[in-house]
């Protein structure tokens, strides 16, 4: 089996735009707030392996409850747009149970293994090897892994003031990919 590097690096790139870790950043920092602590190893160990199970299983967990993969990208950009919300008024629409949740509920699902990049890993499938996508899934996975650990020292750098801003520009983002998620995917539940 040969690797692609061209493929790899293509696979990686789209799947770093479309976790958007970066983006996230304000969300992250607002969860250790309000929860005291994040398991960067959990949240990202259960990331890549929702990942990489969704490239090889996906499409049939899917089928086999049927849902296609339109009806999952619109609940998806429908948790982004929650959370978007959340970032932008300043409320709390979601509730934490207890403080080791958050490392799997919402971060390493939805926020980083969410439909956007569930729907992504399908169709990269249909297009790269899926050596490609398992290299791509775990470069992206040590960049999370990273952001997380280094979360409190961002927030240090940036300051009260710094993240309140960033976190208002990104729930704008994230506002956006989750309307843009939407609109892509809300014709397909119509068209079939």
């Amino acid at each position: 089996m040969q690797l692609d590097y061209k493929e790899i690096l293509t696979a990686t790139m789209v799947l770093f735009a479309v976790i958007d870790i970066i983006g996230s950043i304000p969300i992250i920092i607002d969860l250790r707030q309000k929860v005291g602590h994040i398991q960067s190893e959990k949240a990202s160990l259960v990331a890549v392996v929702i990942m990489i199970a969704f490239l090889f299983v996906g499409e049939e967990i899917l089928k086999l409850i049927g849902v296609d993969v339109n009806s999952f990208a619109v609940a998806g950009a429908f948790v982004i747009f929650f959370l978007a919300l959340e970032m932008v008024l300043g409320i709390e629409l979601y509730k934490h149970d207890a403080p080791e949740t958050a490392s799997v509920v919402p971060l390493a699902f939805p926020l980083i293994a969410g439909a956007g990049t569930m729907t992504t890993i399908l169709s990269l499938s249909s297009e790269y090897q899926t050596i490609s996508i398992v290299i791509a899934i775990i470069i992206n996975t040590i960049f999370v892994y990273i952001v997380l650990k280094l979360s409190k020292k961002i927030e240090g750098l940036l300051g009260k003031g710094g993240i309140d801003v960033i976190r208002k520009v990104f729930g704008v983002i994230l506002l956006a990919i989750a309307v843009k998620l939407f609109a892509a995917n809300i014709q397909g539940l119509f068209i079939q």
